[in-house]
């Protein structure tokens, strides 16, 4: 299992960018997943910095993400299962301090959990 950590770099031009690191083996390849809603964020790009010992990863935020509200994306690695990180945009009356953020940000985790779970079930079988 890796250790690994994201760190939030910018938010520029409706992109969200971090970087990777990961302590063990130099030849894992991450393979990251970024969802919101639970559906997949297409055109996320994991870049690989081999010389600085990490890789470079960027979202792109997708148009129709962008609403009133909190809009919560969660970033995982798909081999391990392990969430990563994740980010929020908050517009329109959400804007001040609120709870709601946190609380939705918990239910994409549960739901990330129910599914595993779910898939641990019947690949055990």
């Amino acid at each position: 299992m890796q250790d690994m950590t994201l760190t939030k770099t910018r938010l520029f031009e409706g992109v969200w960018e971090g970087v990777l690191t990961s302590e063990g083996d130099g030849n894992f390849q991450p393979d990251i997943q970024v969802t919101h809603l639970q559906d997949d964020v297409p055109g996320v790009e994991v870049i690989e910095k081999p010389e600085e010992r990490h890789w470079v990863i960027r979202v792109p935020i997708p148009v129709e993400a962008i609403a009133d509200g909190v809009q919560t994306f969660l970033i995982n690695e798909r081999k391990t299962g392990q969430t990563l990180g994740s980010f929020a945009l908050l517009s329109g009356d959400a804007l001040s301090y609120d709870i709601r953020a946190e609380l939705t940000l918990l239910r994409e985790e549960l739901d990330m959990l129910k599914r595993a779970f779910r898939r641990h079930c019947l690949e055990t079988m």
